[in-house]
C-alpha cells in the first residue's frame, strides 16, 4: 500500500492514526486521554500541596493534608469569610439608609399633594375689567429647566454622570468547607496519622526519596496507591483494609497494636491517588470539550 498524503482526508482508508492526528491539530472535537502514573497523586501526599506529607493529618471523610498547609487553608478561609461578613453588613446598613431616604420622600411627596390640593380647592377673585395682556413665559427647550437638572443624567458633567449601583453581596456562611469533599472541617476534627516506616536497610536515602516507603502497622504490607488502607482514629496507625477485615473485625474489634475497642466510626478509609484530573484509581480518563462543527 502506497503511503497516504498529510490530508488524504477523503480515502475509505483513512486509518485511525490519521484522525486521531487531525483531531488533535484541529480545533473542534472532543479529546480525550488516558491520564499516567505522573498525572496521579501518591496516597501519602497532601491533597493540597500534592507533595509527601511530613506532618500529615486527615480529615473524617479519608483526604489526608499536610497540617502546615490545611491550617493556612482554614486561616485564610476564616479570614476571607470575616471579610465578606463586614461587607455584608456594610451593604445592610446601606440598603437601610436607602430605603429610609425612600420612606421620607413618599411620606414628602405626599405632604407637597396634599398642600397643592388645598391651595387649588381656594377660589381667587376675577377681575372682569382688567386687561391683562402680558406676554406669557416662553416655554424652554432645555432638559435642565424646573427642577430636571437633578433627575436628568449628563455624561459631560462629572457631578451628573450616572453611576452602576454597586454588586449584591449575598450573606456568607460562617463554615470553612473542605476543599475536596466540599463538607464542613474544623482544625479540631483534624487527626494526626502516623505512617509506619517500610524495614529497610538502605538508612543513606530519606524516607521522601523512595520509592516504597511505607507498610501497614500491623501485617507489615507494603503501602501504595493499589493497596487500600485506612487510619485507625485513636492512634492514627495506618493499615491495610485487608487487615480491618481479617484481623480487627474478626477480633471483636480490638486494636492489633494497644488492645482497645473500635468502633465503625474510628475506621477512616484513606482517598487515594485522586488529583485535579481524577478522582480514584478507577476513573483516570480526561476529557477536553471543544467545539464541534455541525452537519
Amino acid at each position: 500500500m502506497t503511503r497516504h498524503g498529510k490530508n488524504a482526508t477523503a480515502s475509505a482508508v483513512y486509518s485511525y492514526h490519521e484522525k486521531k492526528k487531525d483531531t488533535e491539530q484541529s480545533t473542534y472535537g472532543t479529546q480525550a486521554a488516558r491520564l499516567g502514573k505522573d498525572s496521579v497523586k501518591d496516597f501519602d501526599a497532601c491533597c493540597l500541596t500534592l507533595q509527601p506529607c511530613r506532618n500529615p493529618v486527615v480529615t473524617p471523610h479519608g483526604y489526608l493534608y499536610e497540617k502546615q498547609a490545611i491550617l493556612e487553608y482554614i486561616i485564610h478561609q476564616k479570614r476571607e469569610i470575616a471579610k465578606q461578613a463586614k461587607q455584608y453588613e456594610k451593604q445592610k446598613r446601606r440598603d437601610e439608609k436607602e430605603l429610609k431616604e425612600l420612606a421620607e420622600a413618599e411620606t414628602k411627596s405626599k405632604v407637597n399633594r396634599f398642600i397643592k390640593t388645598e391651595k387649588a380647592i381656594v377660589s381667587k377673585t376675577v377681575d372682569a375689567f382688567k386687561d391683562d395682556k402680558k406676554p406669557k413665559d416662553i416655554p424652554s427647550c432645555s432638559n435642565m429647566e424646573n427642577g430636571k437638572s437633578k433627575d436628568l443624567p449628563s455624561f459631560w458633567i462629572p457631578s451628573l454622570t450616572p453611576a452602576a449601583n454597586k454588586s449584591k453581596v449575598s450573606k456568607p456562611n460562617s463554615k470553612v468547607f473542605c476543599p475536596m469533599s466540599k463538607k464542613p472541617i474544623k482544625m479540631k476534627d483534624l487527626i494526626p496519622v502516623k505512617f509506619t516506616p517500610i524495614a529497610d536497610r538502605d538508612k543513606k536515602t530519606s524516607v521522601i526519596a523512595k520509592q516504597s516507603r511505607w507498610m501497614c502497622a500491623v501485617t507489615h504490607d507494603t503501602l501504595g496507591n493499589f493497596v487500600p488502607c485506612a487510619v485507625l482514629k485513636p492512634t492514627g496507625d495506618v493499615v491495610t483494609i485487608e487487615c480491618i477485615n481479617k484481623v480487627i473485625r474478626k477480633n471483636n474489634m480490638l486494636h492489633p497494636v494497644t488492645g482497645q475497642k473500635l468502633n465503625e466510626s474510628d475506621i477512616i478509609e484513606l482517598v487515594r491517588g485522586g488529583t485535579g484530573f481524577a478522582s480514584t484509581n478507577q476513573e483516570l480518563d480526561a476529557k477536553s470539550y471543544r467545539p464541534v462543527l455541525m452537519a
